[in-house]
């Protein structure tokens, strides 16, 4: 009998005010946010090398219509991904909640939704 640990990831822009329930606290994008000083950003670890490429990112450019591209050629990029970063955001799951923060303005267009989605597909 296999049982499959059910992973608690969640995501929050990082502009939200932090809670208790956020468990620890992940940024996932490529450039410091604009607005947020680092000591008052309240995060464990900020994890670049899981944002998306700065070329994927200014081609996206948060336009909804390529979304659906968006999401495919991030996902290629997060499976030759460092493996001990995606490796240790699951093992983060197994002892509290991961929220993974973003700064998009979108909080169903950006690549923290596309990132919780591969950690709880692979």
């Amino acid at each position: 009998m296999f049982v499959r640990f059910l992973m608690k990831v969640q995501i929050k822009r990082i502009y939200d005010k932090a809670s208790p329930d956020d468990g620890y606290r992940v940024l996932v994008d490529g450039i410091w946010p604009r607005g947020v000083a680092k000591r008052d950003a309240k995060i464990d670890e900020w994890r670049k090398e899981l944002a998306p490429s700065r070329s994927l990112r200014q081609w996206y450019g948060h336009d909804q219509e390529r979304w659906s591209e968006f999401r495919k050629a991030y996902e290629r990029e997060l499976a030759h991904a460092d493996p001990e970063a995606v490796k240790t955001l699951r093992q983060i799951t197994k002892k509290q909640t991961l929220t993974l923060l973003f700064a998009a303005r979108s909080t169903d267009y950006n690549n923290a939704v596309i990132l919780k989605a591969y950690l709880e597909r692979t």
